[in-house]
């Protein structure tokens, strides 16, 4: 449908071959400065560096080109450092002969010109007769041709190995030895070089569109094409649909074959790999292939790999599927793909020596910094260390029995699972109070609920109350007075939950029933209360905040999808947690004061 919708577009709009290859130039150099394009259109379609002028042009000039659709390749390569000009054809077809020599007169100088050319009859003949012409009028020319396709057995005639996406390696490998001011016979030894080093595969899902016409249906349902090339035509076999780990090893074998020995690649070998899109071939599939590719290169094929490019470098229009190509590399060639470019398709992120693809994960400061002791149950608790553990325990058991009311409340508001998800992480935090919580030092208690509520705990919930932890700690570590620390971590919780989560007072959410009881908290220690006596009484404020949510519309959630006639009949299953475990939590802290004090 897409394809078909696609070819519809193009002819509907009147689009020619030549307009879409023209107007897409167009967009390229309007959305890169650094390139320009020769006014010859719609014969001439040349795309050139606009810092390059033959005139002047002191280095050796590296072109390439081909048909169109294969974008972006070989435009999308222009830039310092790599291609001086690319020459474009239509749609999938060579460029002309005038419209070569017109790129070759732009931009050599002196120095000369090397033309890597992709190794199709259209191509070679073109850019020979336009070597043979410029010669004539005095420029200095040299030709490399590209043959990297591995899908097919060794042929006889004529025609040999298409050039394929290894092209792009060479492109590269030239253009840097250029910038560094090598002659153009020794540019032209590299690219040769180069060029014998990398062997290539396509696979495809789909063949492309071209513009204008109707998707072919040469390629069924459930049906991948090994070998496919990149104008559409057929390729080595077609075969059902298979995993990615067994289309990776089947084109591995293919390029590496010591039967064809198409590159010169054995054991123990540097290469670097490119896994290119074809067109269609979404990103996350493409890295997917390389992280399949990359160890069974290692591993099975035992070659060290020195650098991975990934991407759509060289597609045949909308095509869906990859390439794989491998390249022997040594030191020099590695300095070549890593010298710097300003061509604007090249990824620049890949130069560089390979570190380890894996590293552990970092721990937490509390676990990494601190000692096992300090981290675990402590073996006498101190006074403040029973009391805190008398509230963890009745809070967590609050919110235990609750389960099957929230889950009830929560079915008719949302989508049934809060008391399940409460209940997860209150019995993970009993548990592991039980096992290792550092009862005598609240700020690391509180830290470490906050660790087990991460762990098991999905969902907004899980992380709210992680949030509400962490804020806490941060602000109990920073003050060791314990009233005033309690009442300031409790308010930097509320004020983190708020923060990261949109919420507010009213917005029907657990902050309906924690925020009336910070005022009343703040309140009576202001009024002199004594801490015990406040957080009972704060905890009065938070069930009636809770229970309040009944009235409210609710703002957060998936509660602001109900009606508000449903939502009267229940109070927000958040808040009522959220105030069960600090009433909860409030008496046994009572309980244990009076008991210490009677």
């Amino acid at each position: 449908m897409k394809a078909d919708n696609e070819a519809r577009l193009f002819a509907e709009i009147g689009k020619t071959n030549k307009d879409v290859v023209t107007e897409f130039i167009e967009g390229l150099v309007e959305t890169y400065p650094g390139l320009q394009y020769l006014d010859g259109f719609p014969e001439v379609k040349v795309v050139i560096r606009a810092d390059a002028s033959g005139a002047t042009y002191d280095k050796v000039a590296v072109i390439s080109g081909g048909g169109s659709g294969h974008e972006p390749a070989h435009a999308g390569f222009v830039g310092e450092g790599m291609l001086t000009a690319s020459i474009c054809g239509d749609v999938f077809a060579s460029p002309s002969v005038d419209s070569i020599l017109a790129g070759i007169r732009a931009v050599t100088g002196p120095m000369g010109c090397l033309l890597i050319v992709m190794n199709y009859t259209g191509d070679r003949l073109n850019f020979g007769l336009a070597a043979e012409q410029a010669r004539s009028e005095g420029y200095k020319i040299e030709t490399v041709i590209v043959g990297d396709d591995c899908a097919l057995p060794p042929l006889l005639g004529i025609a040999g190995r298409r050039g394929l996406a290894g092209t792009i390696f060479v492109n590269k490998i030239a253009g840097a030895a250029a910038a560094a001011g090598l002659s153009l016979a020794d540019v032209a030894a590299e690219a040769k070089r180069a060029s014998q080093m990398v062997g290539t595969m396509g696979v495809a899902l789909s063949v492309c569109t071209l513009p204008g016409q109707v998707t072919s249906d040469r390629l069924g349902p459930g049906k991948m094409e090994l070998g496919l090339g990149i104008h559409g035509e057929p390729g080595a076999a077609v075969a059902d649909l298979q995993s990615v780990d067994v289309v990776v090893s089947h084109v591995l074998k293919q390029i590496l074959s010591s039967e064809t020995n198409y590159v010169p690649i054995t054991r123990g070998n540097r290469v670097v790999l490119m896994i290119n899109g074809l067109g269609a071939t979404p990103v996350m599939e493409l890295m997917i292939a390389a992280g399949k590719t990359v160890p069974k290169l290692q591993l099975e094929f035992g070659l060290a790999v020195e650098r991975v490019y990934t991407g759509s470098f060289m597609t045949s229009l909308d095509m869906a599927g990859f390439s794989i190509s491998i390249m022997k590399a040594d030191q020099t060639l590695l300095q070549r793909l890593d010298a710097p470019t300003k061509a604007p398709h090249w990824p620049v992120g890949s130069a560089g020596n390979r570190p380890p693809a894996k590293i552990p994960v970092p721990l937490p400061p509390s676990r990494s910094t601190k000692s096992e002791e300090s981290l675990s149950r402590p073996l006498q608790l101190s006074e403040q260390g029973r009391i805190l553990e008398a509230a963890i325990e009745a809070a967590v058991n609050a919110v235990i029995v609750m389960r099957d009311s929230l889950n009830d409340w929560d079915s008719k508001v949302g989508d049934g699972d809060c008391g399940s998800t409460m209940y997860s992480g209150a019995t993970a935090i009993l548990d592991d109070m039980k096992k290792y919580y550092p009862l005598n030092d609240a700020a690391e208690t509180v830290n470490e609920i906050g660790s087990s509520v991460r762990r098991v705990m999905g969902g907004t919930s899980g992380v709210l109350y992680n949030i509400f932890s962490k804020a806490a700690y941060a602000r109990l570590k920073a003050n060791s007075d314990s009233t005033v620390t309690a009442k300031q971590s409790f308010e930097a919780a509320i004020d983190a939950v708020s923060k990261y989560g949109g919420a507010s007072a009213g917005y029907r959410t657990l902050l309906d029933a924690l925020i009336p009881a910070l005022s009343v908290l703040k309140e009576r220690l202001t009024a002199g209360d004594d801490s015990s006596t406040a957080f009972v009484l704060s905890s009065e404020a938070a069930l009636a905040g809770a229970e309040s949510t009944k009235d409210m519309q609710a703002q957060a959630g998936r509660s602001s999808y109900v009606s508000a006639a449903i939502l009267a009949t229940v109070p927000d299953p958040g808040a009522m947690a959220a105030a069960a475990w600090y009433r909860a939590a409030a008496l046994a802290v009572k309980a244990k004061y009076e008991k210490a004090s009677s």
